[in-house]
């Protein structure tokens, strides 16, 4: 079994000091603020009573203590059920928003404003106040649109260039919109928070899935904003460098990923096949790409003859990017054999190891000790955090 990474007492964390109100769920905005918490922010996360956050109920799959999509996103945060249909428990909100150095809320656009925890108002009061709005489609056109991950990728673009290339349109693995979403609001708040040092003004920030994931786009999105191209689905293959992508050898499927022509011609050297790095069809990138499916077979034809495993060893010793398609627990267990420490444990206040988790992915020098708070019970800081509201 992988084991866990060591994890030692926390230390304070560059963002020691700072109190995020998260009044946000599901996935894009949670992740966000775990990774505040992660480096040393003060996270409170508001929930309904009763319920809280939807993924506490999105299983199976289901650990000892939850269900594992909530657990993924909460981890070194406070949790406090505030019904903010309630006016003592909106009041207590506001109170939360004042004290707050971040806000990060996806309420349906207007739906901060109706409860009296838009961010004009409150910034009045709270000058430096950084508010993070997330949305699915922006505050203008789309506003009345539902933001979930899956349309996001239908309309955005991006399941129109994931599959195969005589197959339907594919979505990613994982929710990976709002993913995207979430690393682009962790970067917008720590750059506002930065700005508040010299102007001691906060700022307000509006993210939406739509716009992280075009931002993502990058070269699929420029080939068609440059060149009048619009791509499309390849399957594994890449549509500027070949070969880049999966080969088939005799036992299953190998990635390679030759970058140059320098990489290319000590792929032919392996193989046994030097000649085609000086055939005028592949001895230049861009001709490879003309003579993509030539080559493939040519390749193959001898890719087949061997295990991928042994064909990995012997490109990876020859400077050649190579890998075996691996499933997630091989990956960690990849990860732990290079020395990445890839898993943490998480502890529950009395400091038993209840779960363990993927560790925030950023390794520092000084080393910063990683966070290690199991996700919270659902009302878990109730008391201490009333008590604190409510005083003057």
């Amino acid at each position: 079994m992988l084991p866990s990474a060591h994890c030692a007492e926390p230390s304070a964390g560059p963002l020691d000091g700072i109190v995020v109100a998260d009044f946000s769920r599901v996935l894009a905005g949670p992740l966000a603020t775990m990774n505040l918490a992660d480096l040393g922010a003060r996270v409170i996360k508001v929930e309904r009573p009763g319920t809280g956050d939807d993924t506490r109920h999105w299983g199976p799959p289901f650990s000892a203590t939850g269900a594992t999509y909530f657990e993924s996103v909460n981890r070194n945060k406070e949790s406090v059920c505030l019904d903010l249909a309630d006016p003592a428990d909106r009041k207590l909100a506001r109170s939360l928003a004042l004290r707050a150095d971040v806000i990060v809320e996806n309420f349906m656009v207007g739906g901060m404003e109706k409860l009296g925890l838009g961010y004009e108002g409150l910034a009045a009061e709270n000058p430096g106040l950084v508010y993070a709005s997330i949305t699915g489609f922006g505050s203008a056109g789309g506003a009345a649109l539902p933001g979930y991950d899956f349309i996001v990728q239908a309309l955005g673009g991006l399941m129109s260039i994931t599959g195969e290339a005589d197959g339907g349109p594919v979505k990613a693995g994982v929710a990976l919109v709002d993913v995207l979403t979430a690393k682009d609001a962790a970067i917008g708040i720590l750059a506002a928070l930065t700005a508040r040092r010299s102007t001691g003004r906060g700022a307000r920030l509006e993210l939406n899935l739509l716009s992280s994931l075009q931002g993502a786009l990058a070269n699929q999105a420029q080939a068609y904003l440059g060149a009048g191209k619009i791509p499309g689905r390849m399957g594994n293959d890449h549509p500027s460098i070949v070969p880049y992508q999966l080969l088939q050898c005799a036992d299953g499927p190998l990635a390679v990923a030759c970058g140059n022509d320098g990489q290319f011609a000590r792929l032919t050297a392996v193989l046994g096949r030097e000649e085609l790095a000086v055939d005028p069809r592949f001895s230049i990138n861009s001709s490879r790409v003309a003579h993509r499916l030539e080559l493939v077979e040519l390749l193959e034809g001898v890719l087949s003859s061997a295990p991928a495993e042994i064909w990995q060893a012997k490109l990876t010793g020859a400077g050649v990017p190579a890998g075996q398609v691996a499933t997630i627990a091989e990956g960690l267990n990849f990860a732990e054999s290079l020395g990445l420490g890839p898993v943490i444990d998480v502890r529950n206040p009395a400091g038993e190891t209840v779960g363990r988790q993927v560790r925030h992915p950023i390794t520092w020098t000084p080393p910063l000790p990683p966070r290690t708070q199991a996700p919270p019970a659902l009302g878990a800081d109730d008391k201490a955090i009333r008590s604190w509201l409510s005083a003057d």
